[in-house]
């Protein structure tokens, strides 16, 4: 008798629309890529990341320490959206929202696929241990932050 493999996982059989709230927030891996600062080239408009992050990222957890009311307290922090998702070039290519978008699938560090919410960190996918508070850093000096690590992928 052959085993009938198990129902696929919801982020497989739904679209970002078609999820519940639960299920669109356990989308995110915590590796806080989003809330690192940017930069677009004006002549490229390429997305150039920093390692600066938002004032109310807690760099150990990878976590917004205000999230209920970030967008109040950090007026450009993007509350995503489907949508939302869909239209920004800015989000890693790492991340689950885009990849979900793009038709592609989650890493194995995922924590939905590993169960393991400490994998991304595992696989040097977050931001932990590699930045800066925004509020350290002078904007004159902000060209100077920039970094490749939050464009690499690992699987």
């Amino acid at each position: 008798m052959k085993h009938k493999p198990d129902k696929e996982p919801f982020w497989k059989r739904k679209t970002l629309e078609e999820m519940t709230r639960a299920e669109w927030e356990s989308l995110c891996d915590g590796c806080a890529k989003c809330c690192l600062v940017k930069l677009e080239d004006e002549d490229t408009l390429e997305i150039l990341f920093t390692d600066a992050v938002c004032k109310l990222l807690d760099g150990n957890s990878c976590r917004c320490t205000d999230y209920a009311n970030r967008s109040k307290l950090v007026p450009d922090c993007v509350h995503l959206t489907p949508k939302i998702i869909r239209e920004v070039n800015w989000m890693p290519p790492s991340c689950a929202y885009r990849l979900i978008a793009e038709g592609k699938d989650l890493p194995s560090w995922h924590p939905l696929v590993s169960g393991d919410a400490e994998s991304v960190h595992r696989a040097g996918m977050s931001v932990r241990g590699r930045t800066i508070c925004e509020s350290e850093v002078e904007l004159e000096d902000i060209c100077d932050r920039i970094v490749e690590w939050p464009t690499e992928i690992a699987d």
